[in-house]
């Protein structure tokens, strides 16, 4: 079961120029649309006076959702280089924009392909691509007299856990585990007679 992804772990730019048109790209991490429409506007708010605001994004783990804008240039000439190029590098749940300041040359098609898809590169090569995992969340009754089990497998599988009651027969203890290994934790606690409930959650961290 696929339970992990790359994407970008901070905000980056990247400058490229040619034949006095100049090329800003900026990368971010996103988790929603949401943010995408937020970042875009504060951007454009930033780059009022550019010519251009052309961006992609790709969002899911299995990059489910995927959007380019050329944003007034040529069809095909900036927003799909854009999202080709986040797409080169295998990252998601990301947000590409480049901001274009027109320099009184017109690029050729071919040239605006490049320029787009060299600003998005230079931001991507001024960031660093980090791993992220999808997280379940199981609920665990733990007798007192179990409790050694229960940090025999912690340290198995390396769970993070946090006790959320406890009275004189022992805890319940949420436990956020990598969604690859939950039917095998759940199992082996069910094993030892241990009361196992649990839904899941999207929880990501590198």
């Amino acid at each position: 079961m696929l339970d992990e992804y790359k994407t970008v772990k901070y905000k980056s730019e990247g400058i490229y120029k040619d034949r006095s048109s100049k090329f800003i790209g900026i990368i971010l991490p996103i988790e929603n649309i949401e943010e995408v429409k937020k970042y875009l506007q504060e951007i454009k708010k930033e780059y009022y006076d550019a010519t251009h605001h052309c961006y992609a994004y790709l969002l899911g783990i299995n990059k489910e959702v995927q959007f380019d804008s050329d944003a007034g240039e040529p069809a095909g000439s900036a927003g799909k280089p854009i999202l080709n190029t986040l797409l080169s590098y295998d990252i998601t749940d990301t947000l590409a924009v480049v901001i274009r300041y027109y320099g009184g040359t017109k690029l050729g098609i071919p040239g605006l392909i490049n320029a787009y898809k060299t600003a998005t590169q230079l931001a991507i090569q001024n960031n660093e691509i980090i791993t992220k995992y999808v997280f379940d969340q199981l609920i665990v009754s733990i007798p007192y007299e179990k409790q050694q089990l229960f940090y025999n497998l912690q340290k198995k599988y390396n769970f993070e856990y946090e006790v959320k009651a406890s009275d004189n027969s022992g805890q319940e203890i949420e436990l956020k585990i990598r969604q690859k290994f939950k039917e095998e934790v759940k199992e082996e606690f069910e094993g030892l007679g241990v009361n196992v409930s649990g839904q899941r959650v999207r929880k990501k961290k590198s």
